[in-house]
């Protein structure tokens, strides 16, 4: 079938099975590689995008279903400019290995967006295998001073 999608502002036409989920279209068919195939299940967020403003988990998300625009870990930066959650997480050291890094992102920007009073909560459908969670939470609460001072 023909899916047209929005990613990072780009709208592109391909034609896939119905059954194609939005994070094997993003990285089989777009080249789009931030978001990470971890479970395959919806249970690391590994790869976490948003749909339409929300994060969604682009494993069990049908690409076909898709009609709001995707941002990607790769859509939020302003060219050079990091966005202040990414800035956060390098300032922060926030990552080791970097595999859940992007879909970590992705959630820490819903939870600055969303102003989360329970940040682990909020975060919990996130995994991180090197246990990098402090400096996760340190990064987001970096990133909403930040945001509250725009």
């Amino acid at each position: 079938m023909d899916i047209e999608l929005t990613v990072n502002g780009t709208t592109t036409q391909l034609s896939a099975d119905p059954g194609v989920t939005l994070l094997d279209a993003l990285r089989e068919r777009l080249d789009i590689t931030g978001p990470k195939k971890g479970c395959d299940r919806g249970q690391c967020g590994a790869c976490t995008v948003h749909v339409g403003g929300r994060p969604v988990l682009s494993c069990l998300t049908l690409a076909a279903t898709v009609k709001q625009p995707v941002t990607t870990v790769e859509g939020l930066a302003d060219g050079e400019r990091l966005h202040p959650v990414q800035q956060a997480f390098v300032d922060q050291d926030a990552l080791q290995c970097g595999f859940c890094t992007p879909g970590q992102v992705m959630s820490a920007v819903a939870a600055v967006e969303q102003d989360v009073d329970d940040v682990r909560e909020f975060m919990s459908g996130n995994i991180c295998r090197c246990s990098a969670y402090p400096n996760i939470v340190a990064a987001i609460e970096q990133a909403r001073r930040a945001d509250a001072t725009v």
